[in-house]
C-alpha cells in the first residue's frame, strides 16, 4: 500500500510539475471573427502576389497580410477546394466549379465552367480537390474526374462506380483511389490500375509521397505503406505508431521533405523521412482547433492550418521557436542558464533543470522553491541568486552557502578569484572561497536597507550601484571590503524606473530613458553616447534600461518596446555594430526590468518570458524578400457611397469625387515580424509621415490639382524596394474650367475694353462740352437766324396755303355756279312744249356734268390745300368708293348738301342719303357729327 501511494505521489508530482519540453515554431491564429466567415476551412492556396486563398464554408477567402475579404459562391454554397494557377484562382463547390479572376478594380470575379459541360452534373455532387497539370484542371468529386482542357476548353469525364475520396500529383504522374476497388493513375486521359491490394481497398488513402525511391502511401486508419517492386508493405516507422489510435485526414510533404499529417482530433504532427516525429502541435499547444481538415505550405514556408473551427499559420522557418508553459508549471523565467550541458531555468517558482537538446521534461530541483532572480557561473561554479539566499548548483542538487534573503547580482574582484561581492535587499555582502567550499565572509558596514539589484566594481575599487528609484550609487571601499568610505549618488547618470549598468569591453554602460551613457574613469562622470542612444532608439520607445553581456561573444543586448537590440564591436573603429531582431515587447511577454537572455550556442539565445522562453536562432535572421502591393481604391463624394477606381488607369477625378480611400498591403504572414508603412501625398504633404501599422489611408475633401500618392513598407529596419507611386488628379469645377476661363479671359479684355470706351467716351463728352460752351453764342445767334428764317419760311408757306384754299375755294364756287347755271338751264329747255328739237342739247348739258375733269381739277386743287386726307380716310377706311371720298372731301371744305348737291349733279335728296350711307360705312356713332369726324383726320 506504501509502494502504491508513493507511485501514485510520484505519477502526480510529474504531471504537475513537469510539462513536455518542445520548443515550437510560433503560431498564429485566425478566428471565424477576424477573417468574417465560417469555421470550417476546407483548402488552402496561395498566388504569385502571395495572397492566401481559403475554400471556406461560406465562400472564397482571400488575406493580403493585413486584410481578409471573402467573396461568396454564385449559388452561395460551401467552397470545398481551391487551386491558384497564374491570374486564375479555380474553385469547386456544390454543382459548381470554375475560376474568379481580378478585374481592374482589384476585386475577384467569378467565371463558371461547369456550365460549359456537355454533360449534366450529378445530384448532390461537391468538387473536394483541384490539381493542375500542365494545361490541364482537374476537378474531383466523390463520383467523376473532370479534366478540363484551358487550350481548347473542352472536357473530359472520368467515371467511378464506386467513391472517389481524393486524387493527387507524384513524380510527374496523376493517381487516384477507387474506395473498395484500388488505386489507379491517369494515362492518356484513360485510368489505369496501380494496385487493388486489400489495404487500398479497405483503407482510405490520404496521400501519396516519394521518399527514397519509395512510393509511400499514407491512410486515414491503417498508417503508412510503401509500394515497390508491386509490392505493398508496412512502412516500419515511429509515426505509425504515434497516429495508430488516430485518423488522420491531410498531410502534406514540405519542401524540405519533411511530412506534415493533420489529425482529426490532436492537430497536426511533423515527420521526419524517418518517420521520426519532430514536432506535434495541437490546441493544447496553441493551434486555433484539433481538427485539422487542410495544410498548406506558403512561398515563405509557413504552414497553414484549415481547421474546423479556424485557420492556424505555423512558421516553420522563422528564427523563433517558443516553449510555453501552457500548465503554468514553470512559471515567468528570470534567468537561465546553460552549463554543463543542462539547460537551467530560474522563475518565479523555483529552479527547473533538463538535458540540452532533448525534448526531455523540466524537473525541479528540490529546495529551490521560491523566486530565482539570476544564475551566474563564476570558478567554474554555478551560482544560483534566490530569494532565500545563496545556492551553488551542482547537477540536479543545490547547496545553500549564503542564508542572506534576496540575493540580486555577483560581482568578481579582479585580482582575487575566491571573493565575490553580492548584492542582497538589505545592502552588500562578501562571499568568499575557502578550500572547495563557498560562503558567507562579512556584510559591507555603511550601506545598509539599500537594495542592490545590479553592482559593478571597476578597477578604481569603486563600487556602482544601481537602484531604479533612488539613482546609481557611486561607492568607494575600503582595501579588505568591509566597509564603504565613501557614498554619493552621481548625477550625471539621471536616473530613471527600470535603468540597469553592465560592463561591456572594461566600461561601464548605464541606459536609462534619458539615453545610454559611458563612464569616463579620467573624468569620473558619465557622458551620453549619442551614436547608441539615437540607433537604439530611433523609431522605437524605451521601455527598459536592462542590458545584458554575452562574454562569449563579446555582443551586448538590450530591449525596446519593438525590438531586441544587440551590439558588437566595430572591426575598424571603435563604434558599435548594431541589430535589431524586430520581435515587439507585446509578443515577448517579458518583465520589463528583469529581461532575461542567455547564449544556448553560436548562434541560438534564449529568452525568458512570463510563459516559459523564446529561443532565438540567429542563423535565421536574414532579410526578407517582400512585395508592396496596391490592393485597391475608392472614390466617393462628401458623404456619399464609395466606388471602386480601375487600378490601372491614371485617375482623373471629378471635383465632386475628391474623397480617396487606398488600402495597401506586404504579404507576410510571420507572428513576429511586424509591417509598417508610410505615405505622402505630393502636391499636398512635402513629408513622410511617421511610420504606422494601418495598410490604409484617407484624403478628404481634396482641392482640384495634380497628386501623385507614394507608400513605402518597412519591416525592422528593411524597407521594401518597390515603393507604390499612383498618380492622379482631381479636375476644376466647372466655373474654373479651361473654356470659362478662356470665357473669363475674353469678358476681362472685353471689361477693359468697355472701360476703355467708357473713359474715352467721358473725356470725349468733356471735350465736347468744352466745345459746345466755346460755341454756345455762335450757337445761340445760328438759332436765332434760322428761326427768323423759319418765321419767313412759315408765312410763305401760310400765304401759299391760303392761295391755294382760296383757289379752292374760287374753284369750288365756279364749279357750283357752273353746275347750277348747266341745270337751271337744262330745266328750262325741259319745260319747253317741244322738247325734241331740244333733246340733244340735254343731252349734250348731261354730258358736260358728267365729266371728271371738273373733278380732277377740284382735287388737285384740293390736295394742294390738304395733302393726304383722301389717302388717310382711304388708308382708315379701304371700304369707301370714290365717290365716298368725293363727299368727304366736300365734307372738309364745310360745304352744305344744298352745295354738295350741284357739284355730284344730284338732287338734295340723295346728297343727304349719300351722306346717310356714308355715316354707315365709317361705323360712326349717332351722337357723333359727320362733318366733324372728317375734319378731326
Amino acid at each position: 500500500m506504501n509502494l502504491l501511494k508513493k507511485v501514485t505521489f510520484f505519477i502526480c508530482y510529474f504531471i504537475c510539475f513537469f510539462g513536455y519540453a518542445q520548443e515550437l515554431p510560433p503560431v498564429e491564429n485566425f478566428s471565424a471573427e477576424i477573417y468574417g466567415a465560417d469555421n470550417q476551412n476546407w483548402s488552402i492556396d496561395q498566388s504569385d502576389e502571395h495572397y492566401i486563398y481559403v475554400a471556406n464554408n461560406k465562400g472564397l477567402l482571400e488575406y493580403n497580410g493585413e486584410k481578409w475579404n471573402l467573396w461568396q459562391s454564385p449559388n452561395k454554397a460551401i467552397i470545398r477546394s481551391v487551386k491558384v494557377d497564374g491570374d486564375r484562382i479555380y474553385t469547386g463547390s456544390y454543382k459548381e466549379f470554375g475560376c474568379w479572376k481580378k478585374n481592374n478594380f482589384g476585386l475577384l470575379e467569378y467565371n463558371s465552367l461547369s456550365d460549359k459541360l456537355d454533360e449534366l452534373l450529378i445530384d448532390d455532387e461537391n468538387f473536394w480537390t483541384i490539381l493542375i497539370f500542365e494545361d490541364w484542371v482537374l476537378f474531383q468529386s466523390l463520383n467523376r474526374i473532370y479534366i478540363y482542357n484551358t487550350i481548347d476548353e473542352t472536357f473530359n469525364i472520368i467515371n467511378s462506380e464506386t467513391v472517389l475520396y481524393k486524387i493527387f500529383e507524384i513524380d510527374r504522374s496523376i493517381y487516384f483511389q477507387k474506395v473498395a476497388d484500388g488505386i489507379y493513375k491517369i494515362e492518356r486521359g484513360k485510368e489505369v490500375l496501380v494496385s487493388n491490394d486489400p489495404i487500398f481497398q479497405d483503407n482510405i488513402l490520404v496521400n501519396i509521397y516519394k521518399i527514397d525511391s519509395k512510393t509511400v502511401f499514407l491512410t486515414q486508419d491503417a498508417g503508412f505503406f510503401t509500394l515497390q517492386n508491386g509490392k505493398i508493405e508496412t512502412w516500419e516507422s515511429p509515426i505509425n505508431e504515434v497516429i495508430k489510435n488516430q485518423r488522420v485526414f491531410s498531410s502534406i510533404q514540405l519542401k524540405n521533405g519533411n511530412l506534415i499529417l493533420g489529425t482529426i482530433s490532436n492537430g497536426m504532427y511533423k515527420v521526419d523521412l524517418k518517420g521520426n516525429v519532430i514536432a506535434a502541435i495541437n490546441q493544447e499547444k496553441g493551434l486555433n482547433n484539433n481538427t485539422v481538415l487542410s495544410l498548406f505550405e506558403d512561398k515563405d514556408q509557413n504552414l497553414w492550418l484549415g481547421l474546423d473551427n479556424g485557420i492556424s499559420v505555423v512558421n516553420l522557418n522563422s528564427p523563433f521557436s517558443v516553449y510555453n508553459d501552457i500548465s503554468g508549471n514553470l512559471g515567468t523565467v528570470y534567468a537561465s542558464r546553460l552549463y554543463d550541458n543542462t539547460l537551467y531555468l530560474g522563475t518565479n517558482q523555483g529552479l527547473f533543470y533538463k538535458e540540452f537538446n532533448t525534448n526531455d521534461n523540466f524537473k525541479f530541483i528540490e529546495g529551490t522553491s521560491g523566486q530565482v532572480w539570476s544564475l551566474e557561473v563564476f570558478d567554474d561554479t554555478l551560482f544560483c541568486g534566490h530569494n532565500t539566499g545563496t545556492f551553488i548548483v551542482k547537477g540536479d542538487s543545490v547547496k545553500l552557502v549564503c542564508d542572506v534573503m534576496g540575493a540580486w547580482d555577483f560581482e568578481p574582484i579582479e585580482n582575487n578569484p575566491n571573493l565575490l561581492i553580492q548584492g542582497n535587499y538589505d545592502g552588500l555582502y562578501v562571499l568568499e572561497k575557502e578550500g572547495d567550499t563557498w560562503g558567507l565572509r562579512n556584510k559591507i558596514e555603511g550601506f545598509d536597507n539599500i537594495s542592490c539589484r545590479q553592482i559593478y566594481l571597476n578597477k578604481s575599487n569603486q563600487l556602482f550601484v544601481n537602484h531604479g528609484l533612488m539613482g546609481l550609487f557611486k561607492l568607494i571601499l575600503n582595501d579588505d571590503y568591509t566597509k564603504v568610505y565613501t557614498k554619493l549618488i552621481d548625477q550625471s547618470a539621471p536616473k530613471s524606473l527600470g535603468s540597469g549598468i553592465v560592463n561591456y569591453n572594461d566600461a561601464l554602460i548605464y541606459n536609462s530613458s534619458s539615453g545610454i551613457f559611458k563612464f569616463n574613469s579620467s573624468k569620473d562622470f558619465f557622458i551620453k553616447d549619442t551614436l547608441l542612444t539615437n540607433e537604439v532608439l530611433l523609431n522605437d520607445t524605451y521601455v527598459s534600461g536592462r542590458l545584458i553581456v554575452d562574454d562569449e561573444t563579446n555582443t551586448l543586448w538590450g530591449f525596446t518596446n519593438n525590438s531586441i537590440t544587440y551590439f558588437t564591436p566595430g572591426e575598424l573603429s571603435e563604434d558599435f555594430k548594431i541589430n535589431k531582431i524586430l520581435i515587439p515587447k507585446s509578443l515577448r511577454f517579458d518583465i520589463s526590468g528583469y529581461e532575461c537572455m542567455s547564449r544556448l550556442n553560436d548562434q541560438s539565445y534564449l529568452f525568458g518570458t512570463s510563459r516559459g522562453y523564446i529561443i532565438l536562432d540567429l542563423s535565421k535572421t536574414k532579410l526578407l524578400d517582400f512585395k508592396l502591393t496596391l490592393n485597391t481604391i475608392n472614390k466617393s463624394t462628401l458623404n456619399g457611397e464609395k466606388m471602386p477606381v480601375n487600378l490601372n488607369e491614371i485617375g482623373n477625378f471629378k471635383t465632386s469625387e475628391n474623397n480617396l480611400n487606398f488600402t495597401y498591403s506586404v504579404p507576410v504572414f510571420d507572428k513576429y515580424l511586424i509591417v509598417n508603412y508610410q505615405y505622402k501625398l505630393d502636391g499636398m504633404y512635402n513629408e513622410w509621415s511617421e511610420w504606422s501599422p494601418s495598410s490604409s489611408v484617407s484624403f478628404e475633401n481634396l482641392s482640384f490639382g495634380d497628386y501623385t500618392l507614394r507608400v513605402n513598407a518597412r519591416i525592422g529596419h528593411n524597407v521594401s524596394e518597390d515603393s507604390i507611386v499612383y498618380h492622379f488628379t482631381i479636375n476644376r469645377p466647372w466655373y474654373i474650367s479651361n473654356t470659362l476661363i478662356v470665357v473669363y479671359i475674353v469678358l476681362f479684355i472685353v471689361l477693359i475694353i468697355v472701360v476703355h470706351l467708357l473713359y474715352k467716351r467721358y473725356f470725349n463728352k468733356q471735350k465736347q462740352i468744352l466745345l459746345e460752351k466755346k460755341q454756345s453764342e455762335f450757337t445761340l445767334s445760328q438759332l436765332k437766324s434760322e428761326k427768323e428764317i423759319m418765321n419767313l419760311k412759315n408765312e410763305k408757306l401760310q400765304n401759299e396755303i391760303e392761295g391755294k384754299t382760296r383757289e379752292l375755294a374760287t374753284s369750288t364756287m365756279n364749279i357750283v355756279k357752273n353746275n347750277e347755271f348747266l341745270n337751271s338751264l337744262k330745266n328750262e329747255l325741259a319745260n319747253l312744249k317741244d322738247t325734241s328739237s331740244v333733246k340733244p342739247i340735254i343731252k349734250i348739258i348731261d354730258k358736260d356734268m358728267a365729266k371728271n375733269s371738273d373733278w380732277e381739277m377740284f382735287q388737285e386743287a384740293f390736295n394742294n390745300a390738304d395733302s393726304d386726307f383722301l389717302k388717310k380716310m382711304k388708308s382708315v377706311h379701304p371700304v369707301l368708293t370714290p365717290n365716298d371720298l368725293r363727299l368727304c372731301a366736300y365734307l372738309r371744305l364745310n360745304l352744305s348738301s344744298k352745295e354738295i348737291a350741284p357739284l355730284l349733279n344730284i338732287s338734295l335728296r340723295s346728297v343727304e342719303i349719300k351722306r346717310y350711307r356714308l355715316r354707315k360705312k365709317l361705323n360712326l356713332d349717332h351722337k357723333k357729327s359727320l362733318v366733324e369726324y372728317i375734319l378731326e383726320i
